[in-house]
């Protein structure tokens, strides 16, 4: 009862003392009853203003329900997605290769989902739970799998230093959202949805993206000049991609991955061939091309 009392006194949030009381006081006495199932969350029955208050520290369960929650807005409301199972397919391995690496592996309580979007802006973004999304310019401007497989994992590591989660804490906490007045559910969905689309990381996240994107396709057998090509030529770009609208600016992360990679290795790896990987996504430039070919190597991944 003292550690809610403190928690409340910390938050300020004077108008809920008397209601989080009583919740807390009537959860006791029915947790102490015998009818409580064993499977029984207090999750199930806080008010919203709780579980937003505890956004920093969010369980998998918590984080994988409100990202199934921000998905669903973004695919009916925000975003065309994709529609060619065979080049989901070809997306979502290279996806869960890469997710295998990181330090966020998936598992049986939590997976990923790779997703591609009809819109030909160069760009790419996740949201918590685990939801990578790829649009279809990306991939057209990916001279290799190699520099796509470097966007995935980019945008894997988000995911799993949490960014979009801290962001989100942040922003509220800025905006007042935080405050006694509380946050409903629907309010923190459209938060989670402005973060991915709109709002930019920060230049610590981004940088941190790039490192930890830069190992995972290292470890996953991936050529590592293919993040820094790519990232060249979104810098050079004439109009900057939406991809690189954030700060540090292109040049500067491209320095930073060139001091991170060894010259001497940087061409080791696979995925450098621009054939195979136009063969991949010919249905994106209008033609079949040859993903059903025997050459499939046993592993389920495509030869690199």
């Amino acid at each position: 009862m003292m550690a809610m009392l403190s928690l409340i006194k910390k938050l300020k949030l004077r108008r809920w003392i008397y209601p989080v009381i009583s919740l807390w006081v009537a959860l006791g006495l029915w947790v102490g009853s015998p009818q409580v199932s064993q499977g029984f969350s207090i999750w199930d029955i806080l008010p919203d203003v709780i579980q937003y208050v505890q956004l920093a520290s969010l369980g998998d369960r918590q984080e994988i329900a409100l990202g199934k929650q921000i998905n669903q807005q973004l695919i009916s409301q925000e975003v065309r997605i994709y529609d060619d199972p065979e080049l989901t397919d070809y997306i979502d391995r290279i996806g869960q290769r890469l997710a295998k690496e990181s330090y966020r592996p998936p598992t049986s309580n939590y997976q990923y989902t790779f997703q591609i979007v009809d819109d030909d802006s160069v760009n790419a973004f996740a949201t918590l739970g685990g939801f990578v999304y790829i649009h279809t310019g990306l991939m057209k401007e990916a001279e290799n799998e190699a520099e796509l497989a470097s966007v995935i994992g980019h945008e894997i590591a988000h995911i799993t230093e949490r960014h979009a989660i801290n962001q989100m804490r942040r922003v509220a906490l800025t905006n007042g959202l935080a405050t006694a007045a509380g946050v409903d559910q629907s309010q923190i969905v459209g938060l989670g949805v402005e973060i991915a689309l709109r709002l930019p990381h920060s230049r610590e996240a981004e940088y941190e993206a790039d490192q930890l994107g830069l190992n995972m396709i290292t470890a996953a057998g991936y050529a590592q000049i293919g993040m820094v090509d790519f990232m060249k030529k979104l810098a050079r770009s004439p109009s900057r991609p939406t991809f690189l609208s954030t700060h540090p600016h292109g040049r500067d992360r491209v320095k930073a991955l060139e001091q991170a990679i060894d010259p001497e290795f940087a061409t080791m790896g696979n995925g450098l061939d621009p054939n195979d990987y136009q063969r991949q996504i010919a249905a994106l430039n209008g033609g079949s091309g040859d993903r059903n070919s025997s050459d499939q190597s046993d592993d389920g991944f495509w030869p690199l």
